[in-house]
Formats: structure tokens, C-alpha cells, sequence
């Protein structure tokens, strides 16, 4: 019974440290413009973005995961994710605000 409320314990507590990391990489805000679910792609209305050194703009991403794109609609309010992989402004996670 102390090692199964050990393990509850740990994995709660591994559950909150990704939800915070989580929290933390989606450093990015917008709003989803359109959806290119066919072509893996959403246009975002966004503020700036640090790490890729942009300014607010609105900008067509591709998604790492296309699956994504099925948790978020045209006119949502998102905090995301993007990189520049492969030469391309990528979104590595996304999810309403």
C-alpha cells in the first residue's frame, strides 16, 4: 500500500512538472486565422515571438504534429509553440487559451 501511494505520489508529481513546462514553453500568444488541416498548416494572427525574433504579424506555420490542429478552430484564442525547423516557422505545441 506504501508503494502504490508512493507511485500516486510521483506520478502526480511528475504530471504538475510537465504541466508547468508545458505552461512555460507555449511563450507565444495569437489567434487562429485558418486552419490547413489537409496541408498541416494554421495561420496565426501573433504578438511577438522571442526566440525566433518576430515581430506581431500574422503567419502561416506548419505543425509538428497535424493532430494538433484538431484541438483548436478559426477565431481561438491560442498560446503556442514555434521554431524555425527546416527552414520553415513550425508550431511544436498549441492550445487554447
Amino acid at each position: 500500500m506504501k508503494r502504490l501511494l508512493a507511485l500516486i505520489a510521483t506520478v502526480a508529481a511528475l504530471a504538475l512538472t510537465a504541466g508547468a513546462a508545458l505552461a512555460q514553453a507555449l511563450n507565444a500568444e495569437g489567434e487562429v486565422r485558418r486552419i490547413d488541416a489537409a496541408n498541416g498548416k494554421v495561420t496565426l494572427k501573433h504578438g511577438p515571438i522571442a526566440n525566433l525574433q518576430l515581430p506581431a504579424m500574422t503567419l502561416v506555420f506548419k505543425v509538428t504534429d497535424p493532430s494538433m490542429l484538431n484541438q483548436i478552430k478559426a477565431g481561438d484564442n491560442v498560446r503556442f509553440a514555434a521554431d524555425k525547423i527546416n527552414g520553415q516557422y513550425t508550431i511544436t505545441a498549441i492550445q487554447p487559451k
